[in-house]
């Protein structure tokens, strides 16, 4: 779509009422659709993607415009079920762009809008998310017609915004299965999905033919025959296995190649869509894309070429690589990249590795320093990261705010706006949504009866603010990010400098600064690398009002910012008038640090020397709170011991540093700490009793859960380090199967520390419908799974609240050969307690699946059984261990 000139979308009636008939509710037949004819229109001004800002919906969670599509008849309609339809749709998008474009994006993103499969009765789940495609051709009578399409199209245009539509080359919906796959044998124990409902296979040809037992349909080779994947990490099962029981799409058959083309051709033809984001693209061999993009098949031509068509010669796509790297790891960085170099291939993929980072650093506590080396690293592994989609939660991952605070979110959202790449919003973001699928309006599933369009809500207009900032400033969106600080051990400042045009080689305009303190209590500001003597001028601060700070004559900037400050200052050379800005503060002789050790065990002791008749502050890790009073002897030297027990990760880089008198500073030091854990108590629980605490519960039946013992706790051993915690679990067994960034899957950790001689805090397990053994309460809780690490107060906990989020929280490793899983606090995260006796650790394992996975009488794929989720309690196994 054109950001400037509208393009006309209307369609010939006689077209028009076989788009209708189309998306008509379908039985399952297996005729080929029709084929739609292109809408002549005048060619567009070109996108610039790097200026977009694009709000990503869920059709059917965000708003309902016409009530009567709700219900199609097949039972799959409940906003109070959360696996099934809610109601919103296409009309309902249209409605509401006023509100969109008042947060300022400049385009939409929207789930599939394709006809879908609506139940899967094995799965005991339905489509309405979009990914389930009987008919890639038609809109979901759910969402409601083509009419409604196109006027969402035309409506965007009007308002020069952009569409992005979500579409699938890797699978259909779940229309058959095997009991007992073998290689080479796809008609062996080959079977029908029980109870699908509105069909049993595609609509839509070739991918109706999806029955091996025919010799016709297995020699299209529509689809691969194949089972679940098993192991993600395996390349085979990764490209030709079923996702998550989704039928596999043989991407090499000319049929396949050809039916995708057109239909997703169409779509630009038909509606007007100005880029693909490709769902699973990992899933699909790179080299499917260039095919798919550019094929000169005069009946169904790549997408590029009916996009240039259509007078749209900059369509933008983006693939979906999820693979998040670990801190100071590039794997899945460069897995992602290199789907971007295959010549004529797909332009651009998700940046998931720093979507990881943004949570690690600003909502779990991790050091600064991972994000500026992903930001640097990602300018040296991505050609392009500027027209590369970031984002900070999606629909497919917990909430930010399901483990983190408003503040952090703020934080993470400015980042996601001052660094290269596409922002992407998850609708309900701007509404402090908490969990990951809830609607947008009144009548949708966990919307609390109410709309949530409130343009006054102060996410909102926060929002709003900061993308106002970055259309008014491209350096935001274009230049070459430079850091200029980053703390290195836990949470603390982190800042980078934006400057002119990277693609253009311009640096000219604004140089802008972006500052962030992602701890919880006020810490040093030093920035070094600016200009001698420029001013910095507050242009957006994420509370309150940023101050005007002063570079001195070496460029270098003393502060310090608040709890969890942030903002955007723009550079200002050093005044030509009046006192001359560049001798400024630091004409005296600075404090010194005498040299300290690469690595400490235990304590540290630092020296160093103080300018004549003044008093001096240590501080480490920028740290103010925690700042230590230095007071030098007759001949100016002084010497402090610094306490090491919140400096947990032996990798970690400490940076040490002395101030004296007004804005002088030593040079930094740096060092780093291996700690001596030393056991304190252990236990262990029997075997085989991951079966909740009547053992009746069931595991999940998909075959992922492989022996059924991932949930099985078998012991545990706590550990001390002066005031720092480890708690390392035994599991009968450790799954990866779904290549999770934590290193576990399948199984959902909550573990709660009782702190010793504390009475206050909480006696319920937020969500598990269970309460602490022994009346016990607990002060501190740690829950994570294989893609969230989440630490809470108890304060504001219930049986339903999880607390106050807690940062830093816990940090994870794991020994997969030994079934050990590994958590290990930071004094801090316990208050600094003068010792641990009385310590009680509670353990309990369950599953994640963006919310506490279900629990029914009957069980299911991805569900567990033998109980009701609604009152029975939601652990799988549970055990304690108390630290005499």
């Amino acid at each position: 779509m054109t950001p400037t000139t509208p393009r006309q979308r209307r369609l010939p009636a006689a077209l028009l009422a076989l788009a209708l008939l189309a998306v008509a509710p379908m039985g399952p037949a297996i005729a080929a659709p029709p084929a739609a004819a292109p809408i002549a229109g005048p060619a567009s001004e070109a996108v610039d993607w790097r200026d977009q800002v694009l709000y990503f919906a869920m059709i059917d969670r965000f708003a309902d415009g016409d009530p009567s599509n709700n219900d199609q008849g097949a039972g799959v309609y409940d906003p109070a079920d959360g696996s099934k339809y809610s109601g919103g749709d296409l009309r309902g998008l249209t409605q509401r762009l006023d509100y969109l474009q008042g947060l300022g994006v400049t385009g939409l993103w929207i789930t599939p809008p394709v006809a879908n499969q609506w139940w899967d009765a094995e799965a005991r789940f339905s489509g309405y998310h979009g990914y389930w495609a009987s008919d890639f051709s038609a809109v979901d009578a759910h969402y409601g017609t083509l009419e409604d399409y196109v006027a969402l199209g035309q409506a965007l245009d009007g308002r020069r915004m952009t569409l992005v539509q979500d579409i699938v080359v890797n699978h259909t919906g779940n229309f058959f299965a095997y009991d007992d796959w073998r290689e080479g044998e796809p008609a062996h124990s080959w079977r029908r999905t029980r109870g699908s409902r509105p069909m049993d296979r595609p609509t839509q040809w070739p991918f109706s033919q999806n029955d091996p037992n025919d010799p016709a349909q297995r020699a299209l080779s529509v689809y691969h025959w194949t089972p679940p994947v098993r192991d993600y990490t395996n390349t085979v099962e990764e490209l030709t296995f079923q996702m998550a029981g989704l039928d596999d799409l043989d991407t090499e058959s000319p049929a396949v190649r050809r039916a995708l083309r057109k239909s997703f051709g169409d779509w630009i033809t038909r509606v007007g869509v100005d880029g693909f984001r490709v769902d699973t693209a990992f899933y699909v061999p790179a080299d499917f894309f260039p095919d798919f993009l550019h094929a000169e098949d005069p009946e169904a031509p790549g997408v590029l070429r009916v996009a240039a068509a259509q007078g749209n010669p900059r369509f933008h796509l983006f693939g979906e690589g999820f693979g998040i790297d670990k801190p100071f790891e590039d794997t899945q960085m460069r897995k992602i990249d290199a789907y971007q170099r295959v010549e004529g291939g797909i332009p651009a993929m998700i940046q998931f590795p720093m979507y990881g980072t943004f949570g690690d650093v600003f909502a779990r506590g991790h050091a600064p320093a991972e994000l500026a080396w992903r930001i640097e690293r990602t300018l040296a592994v991505h050609a392009d990261p500027w027209r590369m989609p970031t984002f900070i939660d999606n629909h497919d991952v917990d909430r930010f705010l399901a483990g983190a605070g408003e503040p952090a979110l703020k934080q993470a959202l400015l980042a996601m706006l001052t660094l290269p790449g596409i922002p992407v919003l998850w609708q309900g973001t701007e509404q402090g949504f908490r969990n990951q699928r809830d609607a947008m309006f009144a009548t949708g599933f966990g919307s609390g009866g109410r709309d949530h369009f409130d343009t006054a809500h102060p996410l909102y207009r926060q929002i709003a603010a900061m993308v106002q900032l970055r259309r008014a400033h491209p350096a935001l969106s274009r230049a070459r990010p430079e850091i200029l600080a980053a703390d290195g051990a836990g949470p603390g400042v982190v800042a980078w400098a934006m400057h002119g045009d990277a693609e253009a080689g311009r640096t000219d305009g604004d140089r802008l600064v972006v500052m962030l303190n992602t701890a919880e209590d006020r810490r040093l500001l030093d920035l070094d690398g600016l200009p001698a003597g420029a001013r910095l001028v507050p242009l957006l601060a994420l509370d309150g009002d940023g101050p005007v700070l002063q570079a001195n004559a070496h460029g270098r900037v003393l502060g310090e910012l608040p709890s969890r400050a942030g903002g955007v200052w723009r550079v200002e050379p050093a005044p030509r008038t009046g006192a001359d800005a560049t001798t400024g503060p630091g004409a005296n002789a600075p404090p010194t640090l005498d040299p300290v050790p690469d690595v400490v065990r235990d304590t540290l002791v630092l020296t160093g020397t103080l300018p004549p008749g003044s008093d001096g502050t240590l501080v480490v890790d920028g740290d103010l709170r925690r700042a230590q009073r230095l007071i030098a002897d007759a001949n100016g030297r002084w010497r402090e011991t610094v306490p090491t027990d919140d400096f947990i990760d032996p990798k970690a880089t400490h940076r040490v540093v002395v101030l004296a008198g007004e804005g002088l500073a030593s040079d930094a030091r740096t060092f780093r700490v291996e700690r001596d854990w030393v056991l304190l108590a252990e236990g262990a629980d029997p075997e085989g009793d991951d079966a909740g605490p009547e053992d009746r519960y069931r595991y999940p039946t998909d075959p992922s859960y492989a022996g059924e013992a991932s949930m099985d706790l078998r012991g545990m051993r706590v550990f001390g380090s002066g005031g720092a915690l480890a708690i390392e679990l035994t599991m009968g067994e450790v799954l990866d199967r779904w290549n999770p960034a934590n290193g576990f899957d399948h199984v959902a950790f909550s573990v709660f520390l009782s702190l010793p001689g504390r009475t206050d805090g909480a006696t319920a397990l937020p969500g598990q419908n269970a309460a602490l053994p022994d009346g016990r309460r607990w002060q501190v809780r740690l829950r994570t799974h294989g893609w969230s690490n989440a630490a809470f107060t108890a304060e504001g906990a219930d049986a339903e609240r999880d607390g106050t989020p807690l940062v830093p929280g816990a940090r994870i490793a794991m020994d997969k050969a030994r079934s050990l899983v590994r958590f290990e606090f930071p004094a801090a995260a316990l208050g600094h307690p003068a010792a641990l006796s009385g310590l009680v650790v509670h353990a309990t394992t369950w599953d994640w699946d963006g919310g506490w996975r279900g629990l029914t009488p009957e069980g299911g794929g991805h569900t567990m059984g033998g109980g009701e989720g609604a009152r029975d309690p939601r652990w799988m196994d549970a055990m304690s261990v108390r630290v005499d």
